[in-house]
C-alpha cells in the first residue's frame, strides 16, 4: 500500500469530496416547470401524434395504399385494408393506428413514397380508454386538419422529410454518374 491510498483511507478524502458536492447543490433553486400552466416548445423534429397527410390541390388523403408503411413497421401497429376505386387504382379503405403498440420510430414516415403519413408535434393526447388511442382514418384526418395544415405542414415536410437527393448536390468539376 502506498502513502496516497493511505491518507485516502485514514481522511476519508472520496467522503468529504461527495458531502462538498451534496452541501453545494443543496442551497440552489430547483429547476421545475408546473407543467400544465409552463409547457416547453416541441423541440425540432419532434414525433408526436399521428397524422394522415391531405393533397392539398383535393383535399383528398394522399394514401395510395401500397403498404409499405405497414411492412416497415417493427411494432405491427399499423393495419390497411384495401379495395378498388372506381378507376380501377387501389384504395386505402380503413386505414389504422394502434397508438399504445407504437415505438414512434418514424419509418412509416420515411417509408411513405407519397408523404401521406406524419408525426405531428402534438404530444398531449391521453386517456383512460384504448378505443380512444385506436386511430381510424378519419380521425387521423382530423388530426391534420387541426395540428398540421396549412404552412405548418409544407413547413414540416420541407424541414424534416424532403427528397435526401436534395442534401447531396454536386460542386462544380465533380464527376457524375447519370442514369440516361
Amino acid at each position: 500500500m502506498n502513502v496516497k491510498k493511505i491518507i485516502k483511507t485514514v481522511f476519508f478524502t472520496e467522503i468529504i469530496k461527495g458531502m462538498a458536492l451534496t452541501l453545494k447543490s443543496m442551497f440552489t433553486h430547483a429547476v421545475t416547470r408546473q407543467y400544465p400552466e409552463e409547457k416547453r416548445p416541441a423541440m425540432p423534429g419532434f414525433r408526436g401524434m399521428h397524422a394522415f397527410v391531405r393533397d392539398p390541390e383535393t383535399g383528398r388523403e394522399k394514401c395510395i395504399a401500397c403498404g409499405l408503411c405497414a411492412a416497415i413497421c417493427p411494432s405491427q401497429c399499423i393495419y390497411i385494408y384495401t379495395s378498388e376505386g372506381p378507376d380501377n387504382k387501389k384504395v386505402a379503405e380503413r386505414y389504422e393506428i394502434e397508438v399504445l403498440r407504437c415505438i414512434y420510430c418514424a419509418f412509416c414516415v420515411e417509408a411513405c413514397p407519397v408523404g401521406a403519413i406524419a408525426l405531428t408535434e402534438h404530444f398531449e393526447y391521453s386517456d383512460y380508454s384504448r378505443d380512444a388511442l385506436y386511430m381510424d382514418k378519419e380521425r387521423l384526418l382530423s388530426n391534420w386538419d387541426k395540428y398540421m395544415a396549412g404552412p405548418r405542414g409544407e413547413e414540416y415536410f420541407k424541414k424534416f422529410w424532403h427528397p435526401v437527393s436534395a442534401d447531396f448536390q454536386a460542386y462544380d468539376g465533380q464527376p457524375v454518374f447519370k442514369r440516361g
